[in-house]
């Protein structure tokens, strides 16, 4: 039995257009009568599956010559039996592409638009005319054919096929588009831009301009001596936002040679660069052991005792690490996610899968707090599944620890969590298999030489929100595998920023609203000499509030007893030193003040900001700054930017901005901060990724290959469609670096669910920057459109035979008397 939902069939009744000579009759009231009747409210409807017809046609290419057969040989017969024929089409590019297939077999199809329900028209039109067939912008769940009313309803999937939208794409290269977009969307007058060709100027916003009597959108350079560059917006992918050092940056000349001897220089450069990691790779490759054994059943039982849903981020994080323990080179994996987005409980499933190998787990976290909520956390969730978890930091016994140690080197103590503890002498694992590292970034040069020693043979899975530099390069250039969690908890919502001076009366509402609605406050306070006359000044604006003071200075089992009286709520402010960047899971606290904000990194305050809004409440954090004191230049450009990323997710965006404005650190004991400043960082990564191509002989994309698309139709993002310049200008480089048409048939329901029905220039960007893409895939670097004939130039590299160009070029065309394509 068919039962579709009402909406698909029936209008809305506001939504009826009555006829201009109708009348509007209302009642006062209706008198309900119940009546005997044996009527079952259920119609019947007699509907046939299409799988015949799906299969038939997909068994061929979109488009191929057998394709175009199946499909008229079917509909023709459904049309010749009388069939009324609907396809169902939820992609615009889909529904040109198929209208233009069944023109071309002499069908007519009539696209409908999406809010209109005129079924006894589209019916007439099809009884009248046996080539019709309606074409509605409408999702369908299942195919029918409906023999008594003589309707057949079809599917884009039905012509086209299932498309698989599988995450082919490496988390590098999804970190690369997501850091990119976001950071291009970020754009503003004044700010540095790279062209690749004409290198760095200064952008200044976007322009519209009237070409070939075409509207369309460029975006505006200037470069030394007051050139000026016009970019249409369909070339965005030749423009990167500079990241870089700015102190000495100025802009290049329009048109001169020094752009491309900075480049041939970086080029050097990198290729002495490519081959160390070469090196580095085949080291990594000759290292192996035994692939882990996959236990499904207590697998699955393990899953489901995780308490709420996993976040398809999670799910693909914990592929990638069962992908890698299924393998025999050992696990190198880089595991990067916002705070509480659950990069714990990914550690937990890899642990799992370890301890059930006979491996030990060593879970190694920076502070002593954060141990002792890693401990409980897995504690809680092992129960039952004979796992020895055990702790080891400052708040452990001597007596206990050596028991501890003791079973660890029998074998009996499965996962230990500990500080840097762990890395001492005395600490022997019998079996020790997998090594998880939390904020590897707080550990300091020691302590990461013993780790990196640790994890030559094991597996190793290393969690960070905002990873250093360094460690985040290292990831992007492959020496360390990459998984993003960037998907927030359902319900969680982004924390509101401040910037603020001391103002005792801010500081008294902030505090008393939080206290008000059952939360908790941090006051957070870097330096342990004022710390108690700081506290002293918030009794005295606040003398209600239940306070104490937290710092690492403290006597253990006094910093211990606070902590927990803080997490049981028996505490309502903590004045506090960093000291809880890395703490445990308070849900209750909700506002956090950070005094002299300017003292900390980018990727402190980021964590520091991360330990409120951990529940379903929001959050607020307030950036104190100093009371009679000038900043500096990057002081202000580092709370500017944790003020603006407060979306969820934002964490890998922050370590991208700390590692443009710190510089890359060294990957290979090389110091590259100069060539990194003098192309900025996207262009030598994309430089760096040609070189390692190249350096393994494999073929590489030409990204200086930007193809000029003439072909007079408007094409561009209407203000009146996104008011927004910065999420106009994310949509164009997130179309500019499309390589698949499922990339932007993606990006079309994005755009459709964001922004309502999509417009005919946006459409027309759309399917040029397709074009666009096909253009540079195949070799062609100029294709225009002229009255009567298409011309094309090709590269030397183009993937077009000659010949096949000159077979296409004479082919006969019904729509024109002489095509012509110049090549």
């Amino acid at each position: 039995m068919f039962r579709p939902h009402p909406d698909l069939l029936f209008q809305k009744p506001d939504e009826l257009i009555w006829p201009k000579d109708s009348r509007v009759i209302e009642f006062s009231s209706l008198t309900s009568v119940n009546v005997e009747s044996h009527f079952d409210a259920e119609l019947e409807f007699k509907a046939k599956g299409l799988e015949d017809f799906s299969s038939l046609v997909t068994s061929s290419p979109f488009g191929s010559q057998a394709w175009l057969s199946s499909v008229k040989a079917k509909l023709s017969q459904w049309r010749d039996q009388h069939f009324r024929i609907f396809i169902a089409l939820k992609n615009a590019s889909s529904l040109e592409k198929l209208r233009l297939a069944l023109e071309k077999l002499d069908f007519l199809p009539i696209k409908v638009a999406p809010t209109e329900y005129l079924w006894d028209e589209w019916l007439i039109k099809q009884d009248h005319d046996p080539r019709v067939i309606t074409l509605i912008p409408r999702t369908l769940p299942e195919s029918q054919r409906f023999d008594d009313d003589r309707i057949i309803f079809l599917r884009e999937d039905d012509f086209f096929g299932r498309k698989e939208r599988s995450r082919s794409v490496s988390a590098y290269e999804d970190f690369q588009k997501q850091a990119r977009r976001l950071n291009f969307g970020d754009l503003k007058p004044g700010d540095y831009a790279v062209h690749v060709k004409h290198g760095i100027g200064l952008y200044e916003g976007l322009k519209i301009m009237m070409i070939d009597g075409a509207e369309s959108e460029f975006i505006q350079l200037s470069y030394k001596d007051k050139a000026r560059l016009y970019l249409p917006v369909y070339r965005v992918g030749q423009l990167q936002k500079y990241s870089g050092g700015t102190t000495n940056v100025t802009p290049d000349k329009l048109g001169g040679v020094a752009w491309e001897r900075t480049k041939i220089k970086v080029k050097a450069h990198l290729k002495d660069i490519a081959s160390e990691l070469l090196v580095l790779y085949a080291k990594r490759a000759e290292i192996q052991r035994n692939p882990f054994k996959f236990f499904e059943d207590d697998i699955l039982l393990f899953e489901k005792g995780f308490p709420y849903d996993e976040t398809d981020d999670q799910l693909r994080a914990i592929d990638d690490i069962f992908k890698d323990l299924r393998s025999h080179r050992p696990m190198d994996r880089l595991i990067c996610g916002d705070v509480g987005f659950g990069k714990t409980e990914v550690a937990m499933r890899a642990a799992f899968l370890a301890t059930h190998n006979g491996k030990q787990v060593a879970v190694l976290a920076p502070t002593t707090i954060l141990t002792f909520q890693h401990w409980e956390t897995f504690k809680k969730r092992f129960e039952g599944w004979n796992v020895n978890v055990q702790v080891i930091n400052r708040f452990v016994s001597s007596p206990e620890a050596k028991k501890i140690l003791a079973d660890l080197r029998e074998g009996k103590v499965d996962i230990l969590i500990g500080t840097h503890r762990l890395l001492s002498k005395d600490v022997q694992f019998k079996n020790l298999g997998l090594l998880v590292v939390d904020e590897e970034q707080k550990f300091g040069v020691t302590h990461k030489e013993k780790i990196k020693k640790m994890r030559v043979d094991i597996d190793t899975l290393t969690l960070s929100a905002t990873p250093i530099p360094r460690t985040l390069n290292m990831s992007l250039v492959g020496i360390r595998d990459l998984s993003l969690i960037n998907t927030a908890p359902v319900d969680r919502l982004p924390t509101r920023t401040f910037i603020c001076k001391f103002d005792p009366e801010t500081i008294r509402k902030a505090i008393l609203s939080e206290i008000q609605r059952g939360g908790q406050i941090y006051f957070i306070h870097n330096r342990v000499q004022s710390i108690h006359g700081l506290a002293d000044e918030i009794r005295q604006i606040v003398p209600t509030a239940r306070l104490r003071i937290a710092h690492g200075q403290m006597d253990e089992e006094q910093l211990e007893k606070t902590m927990l009286e803080f997490f049981h709520h028996e505490i309502d402010i903590l004045v506090c030193t960093a000291i809880v960047e890395s703490g445990m899971d308070v849900p209750r606290a909700n506002t956090m003040f950070i005094d002299q904000a300017q003292l900390f990194g980018i990727s402190q305050l980021y964590q520091l900001r991360g330990r409120v809004g951990r529940s379903k409440q929001r959050a607020y954090c307030y950036l104190i700054l100093p009371r009679h004191r000038k900043l500096d230049k990057e002081a202000i450009e580092r709370l500017k930017v944790i003020q603006d990323n407060t979306a969820l997710g934002s964490g890998i965006k922050i370590a991208q901005y700390d590692l443009e404005l710190r510089g890359a650190g060294n990957i290979l004991s090389d110091d590259q901060s100069g060539h990194i400043d003098s192309v900025g960082y996207e262009l030598y990564m994309d430089l760096l990724q040609e070189a390692l191509a190249d350096a393994k002989g494999q073929p590489h994309e030409d990204f200086e290959l930007d193809p000029e698309v003439n072909l007079r139709i408007p094409a561009l993002i209407p203000d009146s469609y996104i008011a927004d310049i910065r999420l106009r200008l994310s949509y164009y480089k997130a179309l500019a670096d499309i390589t698949s048409e499922s990339e932007l048939e993606r990006i079309e329901e994005e755009l459709k669910d964001q922004f309502g029905e999509i417009p005919d220039p946006v459409l027309n960007l759309m399917g040029l920057m397709l074009i666009r893409r096909q253009c540079k895939d195949l070799g062609v670097r100029d294709i225009s459109a002229g009255l009567k004939n298409i011309s094309l130039i090709f590269t030397e590299q183009t993937k077009l035979k000659p010949e096949v160009v000159i077979q296409l070029a004479v082919r006969e065309n019904k729509n024109t008397q002489s095509p012509q394509i110049i090549a």
